[in-house]
């Protein structure tokens, strides 16, 4: 079978054929993969910025975002039978004794970093036909939602944002209740913490450096949210226009405009910070004042990356609510489904919103 690899040392993306896996354990399941998503994750390891092999190995396989079928199961099986749809969690527990986090379950907030995660960190990914993996990190997926259901991993990024947010709030003497939502990017990530936003009663903003004719505006408007461009709005503008917001959901990963979020912020209001700038980046703040805005506004911010399994179950819950309110506006969020022999190209230049690659059709 076919596999898609990035070589690091050799700076390399290719496809190689490799033999299909074989069950060995007693709770261990073969998948067919259907669908794997790409993103900025993706490219980026394919440009060779990060990414490591697993231990021994000169290649990494790509992909983290799936959607698979069980083919097969292993004699202790008990939550999966063959023909169920399952998406694959991602980071996987560190061995350590001592991380409370993964021995909870939750690698997620590992505090060694020696956790794995399939396609990026130490384990290969899923663009490839068959995997095998344990009964332990698959989530069953409804059928009902099988033409969009490889969008439950992307969507986790922000079911553990607005979790975690939603538990920051539960710390005021009162219910607060729908607001104002500010979704940073137009991209995959900020589009579906919008959706999430606008389904839960928000008044929300999408704010990118997109046109205001673009696809990513319209597809914003499509399920009731406001569209700003950062070519004619300023991001203080928008709070001078109709005032800052309680929610701010940050998926750009650009430093400037993630520190300028903190501004946006009403009194008691929370950030989330979903994007990853890079290392060496810049950007000038008015220290005192955000400082400030945090102690004596009762501010929040916090960073948040990958997802648990209950993120998981939020994702397909929310999903199952997008399908219900605005079906077309999420089917739009795909723009590309590919084979997996286009996805080198794919992986230099994306093309639309959301790049799927199709590994194999509904059975």
């Amino acid at each position: 079978m076919q596999a898609l690899a990035v070589f690091p040392s050799k700076k390399r993306v290719d496809l190689l054929d490799i033999p299909e896996p074989r069950l060995n354990g007693a709770t261990e399941v073969l998948l067919r993969l259907r669908e794997v998503g790409l993103c900025g994750t993706d490219r980026e390891i394919a440009s060779f910025e990060y990414g490591d092999p697993p231990s021994g190995a000169d290649h990494l396989i790509l992909g983290h975002e799936s959607l698979a079928e069980v083919v097969e199961i292993g004699p202790k099986v008990r939550s999966l039978k063959p023909g169920d749809l399952v998406v694959a969690m991602v980071r996987r527990p560190c061995p350590h004794p001592e991380c409370r986090a993964c021995r909870a379950g939750r690698p997620d907030f590992c505090v060694t970093g020696d956790y794995t995660e399939r396609g990026i960190k130490g384990a290969d990914g899923f663009l490839t036909n068959y995997v095998v993996d344990d009964e332990a990190y698959l989530v069953k997926v409804p059928r009902a939602l099988s033409d969009v259901a490889v969008l439950v991993e992307p969507i986790t990024v922000v079911a553990k944002a607005v979790d975690q947010a939603s538990a920051i709030f539960a710390r005021l003497p009162y219910d607060t209740g729908p607001q104002r939502g500010l979704a940073l990017g137009a991209g995959p990530i900020g589009l579906l913490g919008a959706m999430v936003l606008v389904a839960d009663g928000f008044e929300t903003v999408v704010y990118s450096r997109d046109s205001e004719e673009s696809e990513q505006a319209k597809l914003a408007r499509s399920f009731g949210a406001q569209y700003a461009s950062s070519n004619t709005h300023s991001l203080e503008s928008l709070a001078q226009a109709s005032g800052k917001f309680d929610v701010v959901l940050e998926a750009v990963g650009f430093a400037p405009l993630m520190l300028a979020a903190t501004q946006m912020l009403r009194r008691n209001g929370v950030l989330a910070l979903t994007g990853v700038p890079h290392e060496a980046a810049t950007a000038e703040l008015n220290a005192g004042r955000a400082l400030r805005n945090l102690v004596l506004r009762n501010e929040v911010v916090f960073g948040t990356v990958n997802a648990g399994r209950r993120d998981y179950l939020s994702a397909i819950q929310n999903l199952e609510q997008f399908m219900a309110l605005f079906p077309e506006s999420v089917r739009e969020l795909i723009t590309d489904r590919v084979p997996l022999d286009e996805v080198p190209q794919m992986l230099k230049q994306k093309h639309g919103i959301k790049n799927v690659v199709r590994m194999s059709r509904a059975a």
